[in-house]
């Protein structure tokens, strides 16, 4: 295919992009919203949720020049 042809189909593309818009369904939305709570984010993320009130000591340690 030449760049000419190449070039309008992209364009082509990139158009109906850019003008696309579906329905939005926001009953999906709103129950997608309140269906977790704060506390769920962290497992969502693949890891549990954190508190690090108490890893904030100790948070570069390891590349400390202290232990000469």
């Amino acid at each position: 295919m030449g760049r000419g042809r190449q070039k309008a189909k992209q364009t082509k593309v990139a158009r109906e992009l850019k003008y696309f818009s579906p329905e939005t369904n926001y009953r999906a939305l709103e129950q997608e919203l309140t269906s977790h709570s704060h506390n769920d984010l962290g497992d969502r993320r693949g890891g549990a949720a954190v508190d690090t009130a108490d890893d904030d000591e100790d948070d570069y340690g390891r590349w400390s020049d202290d232990d000469r």
